[in-house]
């Protein structure tokens, strides 16, 4: 039987213009390291247990995998208007906190130094817009694109993109994404699945159990195993490309 990551709920060091006290999860490999790492980016309902278990996905595939909680100062409800402010702005508490996300695994001894980002929905947003500070690969799951994606795209580390062609709310996203990577000339793979909605590679449904019906509704969100299973494969094989061989246990 193969052994589970280890989970450990812990504080990361505060930055600058950051969240005080920001929580994060961290969910370390079997075996011995040292390992790349992966900031996760949670996705607009917080650092869930949906979440949690995407962190265990990630270190079971080999990788060191910190999610910081965006919403450490005050929850879903006091921050996600704030947080999504600063992911239009490209500026703001929750790049602080995602950068020392980074900075964290850069300083461990068990991480070779080697960091991705990987975000899904607000949080693939975000993967997107820190495709140029630092990270040496981007993963962008139906995240939101901003204005003007040629501007900033440049200099952007290579980037792997998964969207749901029934998620009504990036109709084009995926077409856009691929087009302005090529003329950039920056290493991508960005796909479309056509059945797959919105929060397609959740393992479970997220969000307030009354919103559900209009979240499947208008973004057709929901699981979708099967192009779940289609993208983690694509995303592996990208990570482990840009990030060097993982050390799976």
């Amino acid at each position: 039987m193969t052994p589970a990551p280890q989970l450990i709920d812990l504080k990361l060091p505060d930055g600058p213009g950051g969240s005080a006290g920001l929580k994060a999860v961290l969910a370390i490999p079997a075996g011995d390291g040292p390992w790349p790492g992966v900031v996760l980016v949670h996705e607009a309902f917080g650092l869930t247990d949906v979440m949690r278990h995407q962190a265990v996905r990630m270190a079971e595939a080999g990788y060191l995998a910190l999610m910081p909680d965006l919403f450490t100062e005050g929850g879903t409800r006091k921050c996600l208007v704030g947080t999504f402010r600063a992911l239009s702005a490209g500026a703001g508490r929750a790049f602080v906190d995602i950068e020392s996300a980074r900075v964290f695994l850069s300083e461990r001894g068990d991480c070779t130094g080697r960091i991705g980002v990987l975000g899904f929905c607000m949080g693939g947003g975000f993967a997107l817009a820190t495709a140029t500070r630092g990270f040496d690969v981007s993963s962008v799951n139906y995240g939101r694109l901003p204005k003007d994606l040629d501007d900033h795209l440049l200099g952007a580390c290579p980037i792997v993109g998964s969207f749901g062609g029934a998620d009504r709310s990036l109709v084009g996203a995926a077409a856009a994404l691929d087009s302005s990577l090529a003329r950039l000339g920056i290493e991508h793979d960005v796909k479309e699945y056509p059945g797959a909605g919105h929060a397609f590679l959740n393992d479970a449904e997220t969000g307030p159990r009354m919103l559900r019906p209009m979240l499947k509704r208008i973004l057709g969100a929901g699981p979708d195993p099967v192009a779940a299973a289609a993208a983690w494969t694509r995303i592996e094989a990208f990570f482990g490309e840009h990030l060097g061989a993982s050390q799976k246990p």
